[in-house]
C-alpha cells in the first residue's frame, strides 16, 4: 500500500486540468502546486534514507504498477497541451489568466513530458524508448533520447558536457550553452553513429533528421488546426518546460567535476558526482528523480528502486525550491558555495 504514494505525482497534471477548466484565479493552481504549496510542505515533512532491501529489488522492478504509473502520463500531457492550445485561441482569457495557464502547461510539460521521458528513454525496452521519444514531441526536445543518453551520461561532470554546470556559472547562462551544446552535441553523437555503421548522414537513418521532421509535423499541425496563435502559444509552453527540464539540469551536478586521472581521462563517475535530495514529496513528484548519483551509477536502474547513496552530496532543499535559488543567483551561490567546499576534492572550486 506504500507505493500508492507515487499516485500523488498526478496532483501536478490534476493541478494543470482544473487551471484549464476553472481558469481565473484557478490558471495558476500548477504554478503553487509545484512552487509553493511543494516546497513550504517539505518544511513539514520528513526527508527518507530508506533504500529498497537488495534481495527485493529484482521483484519490485518487475510490478507493472509503477510502469503503468509513466506510460499513462502521455495522453495526459498531449490532452493538456491541446485544451491549453484550444483555450488560447478561443480569445476568452484575460493576460493574468493567460501567464498562469502557460506558466502551468510549461511545468506539465518538463516534469510529466520531459521527466517521465528520461525515465523510459533509459529503458532497453525498444517500446518505452518510442514512448520516451513520444513524450519529448510537445517539448520540441527530441534531441535530449540522443544527447543524454550517449552524451551525458559519457561525459558528466566534465567540460565536455554542457548539461553540466560550472562553479560560479549562473542559471541564465546555464540554459544557454546547454541548450545549445546539447543540441550540436546530439547530432555529432549521431553523425559518429551514421560513419561507424557506414550510413548516410543525410537520410532517414538519421535520428536527429527525423526528429526534426516529426517536430516540424507536430508544429504544422498544431498552426494549421489552431493557426499563428495556437503555434507561437505551443512553442512559448515548449520552451517554458525545456528552462524547467535545464535548471534540474543545472542544480543536478553544479560545480562537481570529475578529476583527471594521469591518463588525461576522467576518473570514473562516483556518488559525488551528482547533487541529492532525500525530501520525500519532490522524489515523487518527479519519480525519484531527486536520487539522482544511484541513477548515474547504473542508468537502467528504474525509479521505484533508486537509492540513497551516502557518498553523494546533499542539496539543502528539495528540487523545486532548489529550482527557485537557482532563479535567485547570489542567494544560490551564497548557499550552495559552503556546501561545495565540504564536498571531496572532484569538485571544481
Amino acid at each position: 500500500m506504500k507505493d500508492i504514494k507515487y499516485l500523488s505525482a498526478y496532483l501536478l497534471p490534476a493541478s494543470a486540468l482544473t487551471a484549464l477548466y476553472w481558469q481565473g484565479a484557478w490558471a495558476w493552481a500548477t504554478v503553487l502546486l509545484a512552487f509553493v504549496i511543494i516546497p513550504v510542505a517539505e518544511i513539514f515533512t520528513p526527508e527518507s534514507t530508506d533504500n529498497v532491501p537488495p534481495e527485493l529489488e529484482n521483484s519490485r522492478s518487475g510490478i507493472r504498477f509503477f510502469d503503468w504509473l509513466l506510460y499513462l502520463n502521455i495522453p495526459l500531457v498531449f490532452g493538456i497541451v491541446i485544451w491549453y492550445v484550444q483555450v488560447v485561441t478561443a480569445g476568452n482569457i484575460s493576460n493574468l489568466e493567460l501567464v498562469g495557464l502557460t506558466l502551468s502547461v510549461g511545468i506539465i510539460i518538463g516534469a510529466n513530458g520531459i521527466n517521465v521521458a528520461h525515465e523510459l528513454g533509459h529503458r532497453s525496452n525498444p517500446l518505452e524508448q518510442n514512448l520516451s521519444k513520444l513524450l519529448l514531441l510537445p517539448a520540441l526536445y527530441q534531441h535530449f533520447f540522443v544527447e543524454h543518453n550517449r552524451g551525458h551520461h559519457k561525459h558528466v561532470a566534465t567540460d565536455k558536457d554542457p548539461a553540466s554546470a560550472r562553479f560560479g556559472e549562473n542559471v541564465f547562462a546555464f540554459w544557454l550553452r546547454s541548450v545549445t551544446g546539447s543540441w550540436r552535441s546530439a547530432w555529432a553523437i549521431e553523425r559518429e553513429r551514421l560513419a561507424k555503421e557506414g550510413l548516410p548522414e543525410s537520410s532517414w537513418h538519421n535520428e536527429m533528421l527525423r526528429f526534426t521532421v516529426f517536430q516540424t509535423a507536430w508544429l504544422a499541425g498544431i498552426g494549421y488546426l489552431f493557426g499563428w496563435a495556437g503555434l507561437l502559444s505551443a512553442i512559448v509552453v515548449a520552451a517554458i518546460g525545456i528552462l524547467l527540464l535545464e535548471t534540474i539540469n543545472y542544480i543536478e551536478h553544479y560545480g562537481l567535476r570529475r578529476r583527471l586521472l594521469d591518463s588525461g581521462r576522467p576518473e570514473p563517475v562516483g556518488p559525488e558526482h551528482s547533487w541529492n535530495s532525500n525530501h520525500e514529496l519532490g522524489r515523487i513528484f518527479l519519480y525519484e528523480l531527486t536520487r539522482h548519483s544511484d541513477h548515474h551509477f547504473k542508468a537502467t536502474r528504474k525509479y521505484q528502486i533508486l537509492r540513497h547513496m551516502d557518498q553523494s552530496p546533499q542539496l539543502p532543499f528539495g528540487y523545486p525550491t532548489s529550482i527557485i535559488l537557482a532563479l535567485l543567483p547570489p542567494l544560490w551561490f551564497a548557499v550552495m558555495h559552503p556546501r561545495l567546499r565540504q564536498t571531496p576534492v572532484s569538485v571544481s572550486t
